[in-house]
């Protein structure tokens, strides 16, 4: 369990968060959402030690372990993998060194044998013979095989590294883990591993994360950081979302009857109250929302950006086909002979283990890059807007303003329409005058997407548009894609995203392209990978 009380943090004078009063009890996972730089990974920081708060205190019972996941990937680059694991249980691991090194004595003495003799019976309590079976099995479930368990973490790519520094996390039995952003860099394997031991897991997890279907299969619980608080709710991110718009409706129409709108969230509660049957935690979590009361729904300051596509022109019948194109880079064949046919109404999901893959195919269709082999062509009535993963290109060096940049863009410059445009991006006021080039990643985000809104065309090609987003524009950019009348063509690492936008899926192997209508659970489920 960890009690925090009246907890509060200034940085410079501006206050993050105050009067925190918050109980996480053991078999429960908490999600933490909130906007960008509201304090979630900072919260985090709170609760591990590493950060000390300006009031108040954060309490754990002395007998109880606490594992994080570590952010820095270079940190263990001079040892092994299965050792790197183990490190996670920093008391086992200082046995297992004390121990070495007393074995390793020339001049053992009846006082060492005492001693190890001591250090092996806490090892044996701690099943520390068990060790590394147990790691090799954490390590394996998301993915990391046996002929890397004793290569040097130097020697691996930046997703093994993330693999390995989560496994530490999860090693050991700890009894209280907190993990930042822990699916990124993870296949779908592994995050159904990842959920699947969470669901399991008997002690207490608070997890940040922006991916909506990983909060919602593992969280019994939100953790909202907004107001200046930090409040908890029952239920996971589509219960905290779904429930925070009733209560904005309630709270903003004064004049409907405040008693239909409670009718409104009782219902939605016992909704969602029985539609939880394939989770493991099914049982306990009904119990807990059972007891919900209206005055403990979330009322959020949330903004959503306005994200709506429109196309100028309906797209004829001929759109686009690639036959058999085939390219390598930097020496490496990344596509071989991929061909498909984009069909009136289709949005598409192109997955696949080869980023580089992803990203080059996009770039062929995009115009920017040309195949090695084979031929493309778009249809005559087709207008396109890419969506580039790295859009660096569109910023850097430049010294125009927000709005002046989204001026290049539009054919209406006026100042008023703009700043229009911009508000309902979440650029309001002086916001709309910062230079462009010092904007976050997120802002650089929405002005991409405000370009692609501008330029009014029938066919969107978006390589991982999710990157850097909050939830709340994540959100707003898969509900601006559903409603969205024609193509879509889009990479994503985010389930719900691709689940809710595609109809239609295009796996990018080195063989060719498996190509099926479905939806991406359906997909998953014909290749074996979908939950149970």
């Amino acid at each position: 369990m960890i009690t925090v009380s009246n907890l509060s943090l200034q940085f410079g004078g501006q206050k993050l968060f105050s009067d925190v009063n918050l109980k996480f009890t053991p078999g429960n996972c908490y999600g933490i959402i909130g906007a960008n730089g509201a304090g979630k990974s900072t919260f985090l920081k709170i609760l591990s030690g590493a950060l000390e708060p300006s009031t108040g205190t954060v309490e754990i019972p002395a007998a109880q372990r606490m594992s994080v996941l570590k952010q820095d990937h270079y940190a263990y680059d001079e040892y092994n993998v299965i050792l790197t694991v183990i490190m996670g249980n920093e008391r086992l691991y200082q046995i297992m060194q004390e121990k070495d090194a007393l074995y390793a004595k020339e001049d053992f003495s009846d006082e060492d044998g005492v001693r190890a003799s001591e250090l092996e019976g806490e090892f044996a309590e701690m099943n520390g013979w068990d060790a590394e079976t147990e790691a090799t099995q954490i390590l394996q479930g998301l993915g990391i095989g046996t002929d890397l368990l004793y290569a040097q973490m130097s020697s691996l790519t930046g997703s093994e590294k993330v693999k390995v520094l989560l496994a530490q996390a999860l090693f050991g039995h700890p009894d209280i883990i907190l993990l930042d952003e822990p699916t990124n860099g993870l296949d779908i394997q592994s995050i159904n591993w990842l959920e699947d031991f969470l669901l399991d897991f008997e002690g207490t997890v608070i997890v940040v994360s922006h991916d909506r279907h990983f909060l919602n299969a593992v969280c019994t619980h939100t953790v909202d950081i907004d107001y200046n608080k930090i409040k908890l709710y029952v239920g996971n991110y589509d219960f905290w979302y779904e429930s925070s718009r009733i209560m904005q409706s309630m709270m903003r129409d004064q004049n409907k009857k405040r008693e239909d709108k409670i009718k409104e969230l009782q219902s939605f509660i016992e909704r969602f109250s029985a539609n939880k049957s394939k989770s493991k935690q099914a049982t306990s979590r009904k119990k807990l929302l059972d007891k919900l009361t209206v005055e403990e729904m979330p009322a959020s300051s949330r903004r959503y950006p306005y994200v709506a596509f429109q196309q100028d022109r309906e797209v004829g019948k001929d759109i686009y086909f690639m036959d058999r194109v085939s390219k390598t880079v930097d020496g490496v064949q990344v596509l071989n002979n991929v061909s498909f046919r984009v069909n009136k109404g289709d949005k598409i999901a192109f997955i696949g283990e080869n980023e580089i893959a992803l990203t080059t195919l996009f770039k062929i269709m995009a115009g920017e890059l040309e195949p090695d082999s084979g031929e493309t062509k778009w249809g005559g009535t087709v207008t396109t807007s890419y969506f580039p993963q790295d859009n660096s290109a569109f910023f850097e060096g430049c010294d125009l303003s927000i709005m002046e940049w989204l001026a290049q863009f539009s054919t209406d410059e006026h100042e008023s329409y703009l700043r229009g445009f911009l508000g309902r991006m979440l650029f309001s006021g002086d916001e709309a005058l910062k230079p462009v080039k010092v904007l976050s990643g997120g802002e650089k985000v929405r002005c991409m997407l405000s370009r692609m809104m501008l330029a009014g065309s029938n066919v969107l090609l978006l390589d991982q548009p999710t990157n850097h987003l909050d939830l709340e524009s994540i959100t707003a950019l898969n509900n601006g894609l559903i409603d969205f009348k024609g193509n879509v063509l889009f990479t994503s690492h985010d389930h719900q995203f691709i689940q809710t936008i595609a109809n239609r899926i295009i796996e990018i192997t080195p063989d060719g392209v498996i190509d099926r209508m479905s939806t991406f659970d359906e997909y998953l489920e014909s290749k074996g990978l979908a939950r149970q």
